[in-house]
């Protein structure tokens, strides 16, 4: 999901990569060093079906991603709100929520946005369009309990806004993507609700427990109407095809819910 960041890049940047200006942040040095560290994007794991879930809904494995992908044509707006969790976990354990179209069939763009969290109380607020790096948002404070509204809207293949909205303190803040400033273009066959186990430093970071991550009002759009994730295909964060299961996600009209399972 994520890109590596040099210093010298986020030194310059005003929203820029994940965890600027936000509460429970301990120091600038821990900022610039997780800005430094971001790597690129990855797409989920080749795939492996497994029968059903409690839910009776086909889940595939994900070595990274968990959560709901919408497979069609067309898709340029998704929307999804979540209540920021408390998670715990080993040092660097993390994990992140977002919303995005593209990434998954589409390997070539994704226009993303959402919520990072860490184990040690941090959190950082981004946005992002595959392949460049991700940035953060200046002065969006998030804390536990926060609920907060994340949408993507792209205006063409190659432009569009990234915005996400505090309801419990009233901000909003967004990004516009020009057509000329966007690295590649969007497929529009993907929309997708996630809780991620990111790459930083090199490496994937160690899923956190997040407890429960629950997208409601979650819906996209696009040339054939509105669409909730009810029919979405299901992922499960799983490290060797299912012998390991980190999470366990559903989709139940415009709800999606992600519990990990350790």
């Amino acid at each position: 999901m994520k890109f590596t960041l040099i210093l010298a890049a986020a030194a310059s940047i005003v929203a820029a990569a994940p965890g600027a200006e936000l509460v429970q942040r301990s120091t600038t040095d821990q900022l610039v060093a997780r800005a430094a560290g971001r790597n690129k994007f990855t797409k989920p794991n080749v795939r492996i079906p497994k029968a059903s879930n409690a839910n009776n809904t086909e889940v595939e494995y994900s070595g990274n991603w968990a959560g709901a992908v919408s497979i069609g044509s067309g898709y340029n707006k998704v929307v999804g709100t979540i209540t920021v969790p408390k998670v715990s976990g080993s040092r660097g354990a993390a994990a992140s929520a977002w919303v995005g179209i593209d990434g998954d069939t589409c390997q070539t763009a994704i226009l993303q946005t959402g919520i990072s969290f860490y184990a040690d109380g941090t959190f950082d607020a981004w946005y992002e369009w595959i392949p460049d790096y991700s940035y953060s948002f200046s002065g969006f404070s998030v804390k536990v309990g926060d609920k907060i509204t994340m949408e993507v809207d792209a205006s063409s293949k190659k432009a569009g806004v990234a915005k996400l909205t505090n309801a419990s303190t009233g901000k909003s803040v967004s990004h516009t993507f020009s057509s000329s400033s966007t690295p590649s273009s969007l497929c529009e066959t993907n929309a997708e609700w996630i809780v991620e186990a990111f790459q930083e430093n090199g490496s994937q970071v160690d899923l956190a427990d997040f407890g429960t991550v629950t997208f409601t009002g979650a819906s996209a759009t696009g040339s054939s109407g509105t669409i909730t994730p009810a029919n979405a295909e299901i992922l499960d964060i799983s490290p060797d095809g299912g012998e390991t299961v980190y999470t366990s996600c559903s989709a139940s009209g415009s709800t999606v819910k992600c519990t990990y399972t350790g």
